[in-house]
């Protein structure tokens, strides 16, 4: 796969006898010229071996397309939106290291929180809303929202803040202390890694 490179709208992608023109992309019927309709990045696309015409595709692809997008199996940081009795909402801000482009919204159903006492979840005891949790894809849910879960011993919250408006810190794998008030607060602590 070549290096795909920034076009803009107007931009020559090259002559219509050599390519076709994919998303992005038109040919201007007066001198069969493949020009961008958008900008974004540049990409030919080998034709299909089983294809009657071998020309390449070339395509334009919105920059909004290409921050990185939730898979099943990818760990992601979530900001908890909404705690229901056996669901937690969360937005994804982050797939991996990347910082999301889109808005993608995760659910952390009661049975996904952890591995063991599944029945004895409280979901307001492992969540608050501003919570940022490390989680893993599970599937692509219903309703535009994927299905989260923290059921190892390293997903869970990472970040939380106390109502007295400090970080807290992770006590154990069930709480979190407010560093000002001593307060204890109940959560689905994500296990930190000792370097």
């Amino acid at each position: 796969m070549q290096e795909a490179e920034l076009v803009t709208p107007g931009e020559v992608l090259g002559r219509a006898a050599e390519l076709k023109a994919g998303k992005g992309a038109y040919v201007a019927p007066h001198n069969k010229t493949i020009y961008a309709s958008l900008t974004g990045l540049r990409r030919i696309i080998p034709p299909p071996t089983d294809s009657a015409d071998q020309r390449p595709t070339v395509e334009v692809t919105g920059h909004k397309a290409h921050g990185p997008v939730p898979e099943p199996g990818s760990v992601v940081i979530a900001r908890i939106t909404k705690v229901m009795a056996r669901t937690a909402s969360a937005d994804i801000m982050c797939v991996g290291p990347k910082s999301v482009r889109e808005n993608f919204t995760g659910i952390i159903r009661q049975q996904d929180v952890r591995a063991t006492e599944i029945d004895k979840v409280d979901m307001h005891l492992s969540f608050h809303p501003g919570d940022m949790v490390r989680a893993v894809v599970l599937s692509l849910g219903d309703a535009r929202a994927y299905y989260l879960s923290t059921a190892k011993n390293e997903l869970g919250v990472v970040s939380a803040e106390s109502s007295a408006g400090a970080a807290m810190v992770p006590i154990s794998w069930t709480e979190m202390q407010c560093p000002l008030t001593g307060q204890i607060e109940q959560r689905k602590v994500a296990k930190v890694e000792v370097n």
